[in-house]
């Protein structure tokens, strides 16, 4: 067991690099998802429940694919070379969305992009565990989606930008996008250094019977309540849509995902510090009550202060909840399994979100905005009192000793 560590103590200069990777490339991911859904809607002509389809299919394969990089990177030993391999994969997408005057080749890239994604969250995430130490990990997991979702608002706002000044030409925002995935790659490549796999340590098949069998319970429950989450919450694309459906501009839309993601980076590294310190299942509860908030605001309106106001609470909702699943899946997991703990636990949510999206999209289209809403709260609700049973059957995950690994 390892001394506690002074909480002034510096992150590892990794964890920073990683976080720049992810800054640089969420601002060309976001410069062109913050206008996707507006161009399929009003440039490609196609319904909501084919943005719900295709933005819940893009993401569920990033999070099934988790699994088996994830697997590998714990086989293998090494983390970064797969997260190469996945940047990459998101950079070379970039160029086929402004190219893109079909259906069919939006949605090629929106894959070819998230089988990138997939290839590389797993051992990323891994990786950020891996050289953060224990007694630092909400802090670790909290600096890097800060830094990722500084990335998620800025994009927008250039993307709004441009589109004022190119009079809402897509394809010359989707080409400007294109530079900051190359400056991402040469961040990865020469600012992260991977630790050495400890000597003598045999290679072992990650997801054979008896590895999954160290899982703890604790483990499951993180991953159940995952899933959970994330039916509760649907694509952000509906967000920029509910917006645009109400009167925003089309230049204005991305708005919707700047102050989402501008109250998302504010909160998740101070939260993630404060995760370290406090309970978590009191943390993921109020999450739920805020995400609940968010829901029927925006089941009322989308125009105005209500709107806003929503969608500033749905951000708070992710700095309070995304940073401390990954400090849960960490914590539950032994530390050659982390690679596979992340991925199964993104491929559970990957299912979910797929089931989501396609939902959400569907009540959209017979029902209107709010019922989409409105099913997300009903979500949340049962969320919030599966958490509070499991708390207080006193099976709430226990925060575990500090240990090196």
């Amino acid at each position: 067991m390892t001394p506690p560590t002074s909480p002034s103590k510096r992150l590892p200069a990794g964890i920073w690099a990683l976080g720049f990777v992810s800054l640089l490339m969420d601002i060309s991911s976001e410069m062109i998802h913050s206008l996707l859904p507006v161009f399929m809607v009003a440039a490609l002509g196609v319904s909501m429940l084919t943005v719900g389809l295709i933005e819940g299919a893009a993401e569920a394969t990033a999070m099934i694919l988790k699994v088996f990089s994830g697997a590998l990177s714990d086989w293998w030993g090494k983390r970064k070379p797969l997260a190469v391999l996945g940047y990459g994969l998101g950079a070379l997408s970039k160029p086929l969305f402004a190219l893109a005057s079909t259906v069919g080749l939006v949605v090629t890239a929106r894959l070819l992009d998230r089988v990138g994604k997939g290839i590389r969250g797993a051992p990323r995430d891994a990786l950020v565990a891996d050289l953060a130490p224990p007694e630092q990990r909400g802090a670790a997991f909290g600096l890097r989606q800060s830094l990722d979702t500084v990335g998620a608002f800025v994009g927008p706002l250039l993307a709004m930008g441009l589109m004022l000044l190119w009079a809402n030409d897509f394809r010359a925002v989707f080409w400007v996008a294109v530079i900051p995935a190359a400056l991402c790659m040469v961040v990865l490549v020469c600012g992260v250094k991977e630790p050495e796999r400890p000597a003598g340590q045999p290679r072992t098949n990650p997801i054979r019977r008896e590895n999954l069998r160290r899982l703890s319970r604790g483990y499951w429950w993180v991953v159940a309540l995952g899933a959970v989450f994330t039916l509760a919450r649907f694509s952000e694309a509906f967000l920029v849509l509910r917006l645009q459906q109400d009167g925003l501009p089309l230049a204005w839309t991305p708005l919707a995902l700047v102050l989402m993601n501008l109250v998302f980076a504010l909160g998740a590294y101070p939260l993630g510090k404060l995760s370290d310190r406090m309970s978590h299942t009191t943390l993921l509860a109020w999450g739920l009550v805020v995400l609940i908030a968010a829901d029927v605001l925006l089941a009322l309106s989308g125009r105005g202060v209500v709107a806003w106001l929503g969608i500033a609470l749905w951000g708070l909702h992710m700095a309070m909840t995304q940073g401390l699943l990954a400090t849960m899946v960490a914590a539950t997991a032994p530390a050659d399994l982390r690679g596979t703990a992340f991925g199964m636990f993104n491929l559970v949510s990957g299912v979910a979100l797929l089931i989501a999206s396609a939902m959400a999209g569907l009540l959209w289209d017979q029902w209107g905005a709010s019922a989409t809403f409105i099913a997300g709260g009903v979500f949340s609700t049962l969320a919030l009192a599966g958490v509070l049973w499991h708390a207080r059957a006193g099976a709430g995950t226990p925060k575990p000793p500090v240990t090196q690994g």
